[in-house]
């Protein structure tokens, strides 16, 4: 189940802590990936890692040109197809709202929402040539609830599930399906950063009583890139240990 052999894709933010996780999780299930970041050293370490036939495409999602760009990289790398993509990297530029800067606001819309769409439009014309596809949006509990100093960043993500919901329709005819994976709070070197007690205070908000993991994330991205997962479109699947139940 949920054996993606055969499959291609494409993960932008893949040498993060979450988009390291899902790559690994899609090659695991011998997907075979073009893998995307802006540190170009560091995206080729990562891609190492994976062994396999797998490729490693440096892309900086604030240019236009260059997003425009790497869908065609990616299809061209993977042997003319594309079956899944992963739009997993994201920015923050956190600031109140009365202090927060039009370049804040204007980056991270357009690293977050704006090359989404931008991958997304261009996917789209393979996998509908071929009548399959699997687009797949990391968006956050954020996106949903809202958070204090991240007008911009909550913004952006309750935009990809917006502009999920439309792209759904559109393209539920040609078996090309568009989802959603909204994390809550995951471990990292930042939470692991926390005082003590900004950590438990953190903890006492999630009935499950810990963070997630990225592998908790990955699964679920996973299931909505599968074969399996085929009546399944214009969804956002919430994986936050309960923080938010929505």
């Amino acid at each position: 189940m949920f054996d993606l052999s055969g499959m291609t894709a494409l993960v932008t933010g893949a040498s993060g802590g979450i988009g390291s996780a899902i790559a690994r999780a899609l090659a695991g299930q011998r997907a075979r990936l073009a893998v995307s970041g802006s540190n170009a050293d560091k995206l080729a370490a990562f891609c190492d890692t994976l062994g396999g036939d797998h490729v490693a495409l440096p892309c900086d999602l604030a240019d236009g040109a260059a997003v425009d760009a790497l869908v065609p990289a990616a299809v061209g790398a993977l042997g003319g197809r594309l079956d899944i993509l992963i739009n997993n990297a994201g920015v923050t530029r956190d600031n109140l709202a009365m202090r927060m800067k039009d370049e804040e606001w204007d980056q991270v819309i357009r690293v977050n929402l704006e090359a989404a769409f931008r991958l997304a439009r261009a996917a789209v014309r393979p996998m509908m040539k071929a009548r399959f596809g699997r687009i797949v949006s990391i968006t956050s509990v954020v996106g949903a609830t809202g958070n204090p100093g991240q007008a911009n960043y909550a913004a952006s993500k309750a935009g990809l599930v917006g502009m999920s919901k439309a792209l759904a329709q559109e393209l539920a005819s040609r078996s090309i399906t568009v989802n959603c994976v909204a994390p809550g709070f995951i471990a990292s070197a930042m939470t692991d950063a926390l005082p003590e007690a900004q950590r438990a205070s953190l903890l006492a908000r999630i009935p499950a009583g810990g963070l997630g993991s990225g592998d908790d994330v990955a699964a679920a991205v996973v299931y909505l890139a599968s074969r399996e997962a085929a009546y399944v479109t214009g969804q956002t699947v919430h994986v936050n240990g309960g923080m938010a139940m929505l």
